[in-house]
């Protein structure tokens, strides 16, 4: 996997904006990926030096379409929040 594919894309929400402050910034990223794999790739992508990476197992919600008794899913993701050591990324 190239970093391309283990970041996804950033996310910015409230709490995000408010991590911001921290020098922490959140990611979602491939459910296989390892930190050692998200540090990498953005440290790669960046250019920025990483401290530590926390990282969280979102569970998709259920959903019904309509009125419809059926139940499907939204699918899993992982959220991964970077904490930086250097640096600070800038937002496009």
């Amino acid at each position: 996997m190239n970093s391309y594919d283990i970041i996804r894309n950033i996310l910015v929400t409230e709490k995000s904006a408010l991590l911001k402050e921290a020098n922490q910034y959140a990611f979602k990223v491939d459910p296989k990926a390892t930190k050692f794999q998200i540090a990498a790739a953005i440290t790669e992508i960046y250019g920025v030096k990483v401290a530590s990476v926390n990282i969280i197992n979102c569970l998709g919600k259920k959903k019904r379409v309509g009125r419809s008794p059926i139940v499907g899913k939204r699918a899993d993701w992982k959220k991964a929040i970077v904490t930086l050591a250097e640096g600070t990324i800038e937002l496009a």
